[in-house]
C-alpha cells in the first residue's frame, strides 16, 4: 500500500503530524508512506523514522509570483515529482486549500481515494476545497489536539484504531538521542510577538541556569531573533552562545544533544517535544490543550506547559524546569 500524508506548513505542524506516521507504520507495516511538505521543513520530515519519499514544495513562495515563469517551471517539476507514484491514500492532514492543492495533483492508484477532514477544528485554520476535492471525509471532535486530530484522520481514512502510546520518531543524526552535553537551548523567537517571553525574563532565567552549571544556547531563525540571541549572548557572558542559522536536521541534532530546551510556543519547541528532550513550553495564552506536550498518563513531568496572562513569571518557568527531568 502506497500511502502520501500531505501536510505543508508550518514547523509546529508538520511535527504535530509525526505520531501519525507511526501509528500507520504500526498499523500497516508494509506501507509506503511519502510526505508533501514545504521544502524549507524537509530536513527534518527527513529524520522521521518510516518516511519514504518527501516531496518538497515551495507554496509559500510561488504564491508571491503564481503567474512568473520560474513560478510555472517549479511547480510543474514538483507535479512531475509527485505524480512519479501512485497512491492507494491521499491524506490531507492540514484542511486548506494549498494542501487541497496538492492533495488534488497527486495522482491515484486504481481504486485509492484522497481523504480529509470534513469539519474545522476549535483554533485551527480549515477552508472548504479540503473536502472539494476529497472522496472521502472524516468528522473531527471539535475540540481537539493537533496531535490527536491528524492521528484521528488517519485511523479513520486507513481503518485501524489510535494506539494508546504517543510516538514520534523523530531522530538525531546517527541516531543519537541521548544529552552530551549541559547545554539548555533558549527558544525565544515566534512568529508572533505576542507568544514571545520578556527579554529580562530570559536573562534572569538565563542566570539561574548558569549558575546551576549550565551553558545557555541560543537558536535563530529570522534576523530579530538574531539580534535578540547576540543581545542575550552578551549579557549573560561567555556560558551563552548566540547559534548560528542552520537547517533544521542540523537544529534538531543540537536539541538532541542538549541537556533540554526551554521556549516559547514555536516550532523548535515542538522540535523538543517530538525528541523527548526535558522541555518547558511558555504560553501567554490558554492554548497548551491544544499544541502543548501531549500528557497521558497525568504524571508526564519530563515535559511541560507554564500559563499565565499576560505571561507567565521566572519563578513559575524555574519551577517547571525542576519538574521537567532537569539535571
Amino acid at each position: 500500500m502506497k500511502i502520501l500524508l500531505v501536510k505543508l506548513s508550518s514547523l509546529g505542524d508538520v511535527v504535530h503530524a509525526m505520531p501519525a506516521l507511526q501509528d500507520i507504520r504500526l498499523a500497516l507495516p508494509q506501507a509506503q508512506i511519502d510526505w508533501a511538505v514545504e521544502r524549507a521543513f524537509a530536513p527534518l520530515v527527513e529524520r522521521v523514522d518510516g518516511v519514504g519519499r518527501v516531496v518538497g514544495c515551495e507554496l509559500r513562495r510561488w504564491r508571491k509570483a503564481p503567474l512568473s515563469a520560474q513560478t510555472r517551471t517549479e511547480w510543474r517539476a514538483f507535479r512531475r515529482e509527485l505524480r512519479s507514484e501512485q497512491y492507494d491514500a491521499v491524506i490531507d492532514l492540514q484542511g486548506l486549500t494549498k494542501s487541497a492543492l496538492v492533495a488534488r495533483a497527486a495522482r491515484l492508484a486504481p481504486g485509492g481515494k484522497r481523504h480529509a477532514m470534513a469539519n474545522q477544528t476549535e483554533g485551527a485554520g480549515y477552508e472548504a476545497p479540503t473536502r472539494w476535492v476529497a472522496d472521502a471525509v472524516h468528522w473531527m471532535t471539535p475540540r481537539i489536539h493537533a496531535v490527536a486530530r491528524s492521528r484521528a484522520l488517519c485511523a479513520q481514512a486507513l481503518g485501524y484504531a489510535v494506539p494508546a502510546s504517543t510516538r514520534y520518531g523523530l531522530r538525531a543524526a546517527g541516531g543519537a538521542r541521548a544529552a552530551s552535553s549541559d547545554t539548555v537551548v533558549l527558544v525565544h523567537g515566534s512568529s508572533r510577538a505576542d507568544k514571545e517571553w520578556p527579554e529580562d525574563h530570559w536573562l534572569a532565567l538565563g542566570a539561574r541556569l548558569i549558575a546551576q552549571g549550565h551553558s545557555i544556547g541560543l537558536p535563530q531563525g529570522s534576523d530579530p531573533e538574531r539580534e535578540r540571541s547576540i543581545r542575550l549572548a552578551r549579557a549573560l557572558g561567555p556560558q551563552a552562545e548566540a547559534w548560528p542559522r542552520m537547517d533544521l536536521g542540523a537544529l534538531a541534532d543540537r536539541f538532541a544533544a542538549s541537556a533540554g530546551v526551554i521556549g516559547v510556543d514555536s516550532g523548535l519547541s515542538h522540535i523538543a517535544v517530538a525528541l523527548d528532550r526535558p522541555h518547558v513550553q511558555i504560553y501567554n495564552f490558554d492554548t497548551a490543550w491544544r499544541t502543548g506536550p501531549v500528557v497521558e498518563d497525568g504524571e508526564h513531568q519530563r515535559q511541560l506547559s507554564v500559563f499565565a496572562a499576560p505571561a507567565p513569571s521566572v519563578e513559575q518557568v524555574w519551577s517547571a524546569w525542576q519538574r521537567a527531568g532537569a539535571r
